[in-house]
């Protein structure tokens, strides 16, 4: 009876890990079965560098997505995120072609002024034990109105080396990326090693699954709940920096709304919005979704572009939803177990009898 017991709990156990792919699993499901519609209805959509300009287009958006990544996986939000992108361009611009800075230099104030950001509102959501979406919120109105002190218009960028960047193609097999997709692969290969292969990102996952108990095991949760929200604010920087590349200007107006497409991403690829569970690489399925749903309803032709808000909105609530249904069995198996093992009694002691 025992060895069956056993064997239960494992196959249990077994199936709850199984479980935490599923969302995963839907996503990419999801996109196939969007990318396979596409090249059904329309002409042309099943070509190579139509995936590839899903990346091309939204490269900006993974690098920010990536960044989100880590926020919620912590248990917090960053609201913020949109905002620094626009202010990163507002900078970027303003010293390059106001103040003639060398293009490098101007970039590495950027990246740098965007990490300070992140970590002085995690420095302020830590100590002052505020939460993560009032802090990020006030972030968010800070960093937008800092773009309007700057220019209240927008700053168009002439300087020779973002318009090769801009304009930079790397050819392969006939088909080509931009520089800012080798830019965010290398960003999500080195988020990925971070979060499953180093203590950070182990403690950030503990973090969200329960911070109480990530104290009570000596983990550095200060330490780690600021990094996270460095992390964000210097992938906002370098998410900016790559708008800046692509669309050759600063503005206050860019990426309004920035901030829910990148939440969105991060939840459509599976990671739960309290924290403890998701992937980054789900984080690259979420872009390309919403990459995929956009290009869609630019080949249909007919559709207004609110249609993406429209289809974005109903995913997440299918993904909530089924993040929800997921949870609740898991706590159902988990409470199954623990009952089993409180009401099982030991077997008595064999007992030798002496003659």
């Amino acid at each position: 009876m025992t060895a069956l017991t056993t064997l239960g709990d494992q196959v249990t156990r077994g199936a709850g890990r199984l479980r935490r792919y599923v969302p995963v699993l839907a996503t990419l499901a999801l996109f196939l079965l969007m990318f396979g519609i596409g090249s059904y209805r329309y002409e042309g959509f099943l070509h190579g560098q139509v995936f590839l300009n899903l990346l091309i287009d939204n490269g900006f958006l993974l690098v920010v997505a990536i960044g989100m990544t880590f926020v919620l996986l912590s248990g917090g939000i960053d609201l913020s995120v949109g905002a620094v992108v626009a202010l990163s361009t507002m900078i970027g611009a303003s010293l390059v072609e106001q103040q003639n800075w060398p293009p490098l230099l101007a970039i590495l104030v950027v990246l740098t002024l965007g990490t300070v950001f992140g970590l002085g509102m995690g420095c302020i959501i830590h100590y002052f034990e505020i939460q993560p979406f009032i802090v990020t919120l006030a972030g968010m109105f800070l960093a937008r109105g800092l773009c309007y002190t700057i220019s209240i218009d927008s700053i168009s960028i002439t300087d020779p080396v973002f318009t090769r960047m801009a304009q930079a193609r790397v050819r392969f097999a006939g088909l080509f990326v931009s520089p800012s997709v080798l830019i965010a692969l290398v960003v999500l290969a080195v988020a990925f090693v971070v979060l499953h292969y180093s203590r950070l990102g182990r403690t950030v996952y503990a973090i969200g699954g329960n911070e109480q108990s990530a104290l009570l095991m000596g983990l550095p949760v200060a330490k780690t709940k600021i990094t996270v929200y460095a992390i964000s604010g210097f992938c906002s920087a370098l998410g900016g920096v790559l708008l800046t590349f692509y669309m050759l200007s600063g503005y206050g107006q860019h990426a309004l709304g920035m901030e829910l497409d990148a939440i969105a991403a991060v939840v459509i690829g599976g990671a739960l919005l309290t924290g403890g569970s998701g992937y980054v690489l789900g984080t690259l399925l979420g872009v390309l979704v919403l990459g995929v749903i956009q290009t869609i309803i630019s080949f249909e032709g007919t559709l207004s572009s609110w249609w993406t808000r429209i289809v974005i909105g109903i995913l997440l609530f299918v993904f909530i939803v089924l993040q929800r249904v997921i949870g609740v069995r898991e706590r159902s198996a988990l409470s199954r177990l623990s009952t089993r093992s409180v009401t099982e009694k030991p077997a008595p002691p064999r007992q030798e009898v002496r003659t």
